[in-house]
């Protein structure tokens, strides 16, 4: 194996990168330049390409600089994305990688390596060499986030709770449908968050549907709604392999007659039921020391058993 190369992002690699993302082994719609791009006035790219002596595309790091310049960190404006790699990856080129890059980044003045590491049900085959490699690195696990999510080849019974909840809302006339109306449904969302949380979205309702015209078949927007009026409402982020609800939110009236569960009921039974795996995202808070019981159960009660997102730390 001759030297592996580490080649800074720029836009003339645009469609290369794009090229590979789409045919990688953990690759994900997260990673393409349309996606991680809208955002680039708040996250800087500082991302990394691997080459085999400048030629072949070996692998691809999405990634930020922050703390002025002194922190190579997976992307800001993504929830994960380490190492993404095609099915040639192998463990001793990672450890090569690896080395090859962590020697780029001290040259280049960085101090820490930030490392978010992407879960193992967004694979589509074997994919955890970096995780290998981050250990023989010295990395310490900084962050262990809990998501819920379905092994849709082994759905685990709603609990009763949510079974009554979904003959509720239908004898109340809830009805579910594919939606556009971005601007609703957000209102909603940021309503829920700054009385329960005090915070806001991430996203904006203009921003999701910027990102639901340019991934159509990956960024979608289901809403339950009576007489004309949204009640509830789920933003999905799929893959090939995940259904993943990213913003999931109802008003009152909503709540009272389970509107909710009705979406997520047609999502798991109908709209993503050939999907791998459904993922409902995080239950915990506070760079994952404190796990929101209440949420978790929630998300618990369709089914849902934990999966983890984790962080790593590296001095350099």
């Amino acid at each position: 194996m001759s030297a592996v190369n580490v080649v800074p992002y720029d836009d003339s690699r645009r469609r290369e990168w794009d090229e590979f993302v789409s045919r990688a082994k953990n690759g994900h719609f997260l990673f393409l330049r349309g996606y991680m791009d809208y955002h680039a006035d708040r996250f800087p790219d500082a991302s990394l390409m691997f080459y085999d002596d400048d030629t072949r595309l070996l692998a691809l790091l999405p990634a930020t600089a922050r703390d002025e310049g002194q922190t190579l960190a997976s992307h800001a404006g993504l929830t994960f994305g380490g190492v993404v790699s095609s099915d040639s990856m192998k463990v001793a080129l990672m450890l090569e990688l690896f080395d090859a890059m962590l020697t780029h980044l001290r040259a280049a003045g960085f101090t820490q390596l930030v490392y978010k590491a992407v879960p193992h049900i967004y694979h589509r085959g074997p994919a955890e060499e970096d995780l290998y490699a981050l250990f023989r690195a010295g990395a310490l696990l900084s962050r262990r986030d809990v998501s819920s999510a379905i092994d849709m080849s082994a759905r685990l019974p709603f609990s009763k709770g949510r079974k009554y909840s979904i003959k509720l809302a239908e004898r109340s006339g809830v009805e579910i449908s594919e939606s556009e109306d971005f601007d609703t449904f957000m209102a909603i969302e940021e309503r829920v968050l700054a009385e329960r949380h005090g915070v806001r979205p991430v996203h904006t309702a203009a921003e999701l549907s910027t990102l639901a015209r340019r991934f159509p078949e990956n960024i979608k927007l289901y809403t339950a709604h009576r007489a004309d009026r949204m009640l509830a409402g789920v933003v999905v982020y799929a893959t090939d392999r995940v259904a993943h609800a990213q913003y999931i939110s109802a008003n009152d009236e909503g709540r009272e007659v389970g509107a909710t569960d009705l979406i997520i009921s047609a999502l798991l039974s109908d709209y993503y039921a050939a999907k791998k795996f459904f993922d409902f995202g995080i239950s915990t808070e506070r760079a994952g020391l404190y796990l929101n019981e209440g949420l978790a159960a929630n998300k618990q009660g369709y089914g849902g058993r934990a999966i983890v997102y984790d962080f790593y730390e590296l001095k350099l």
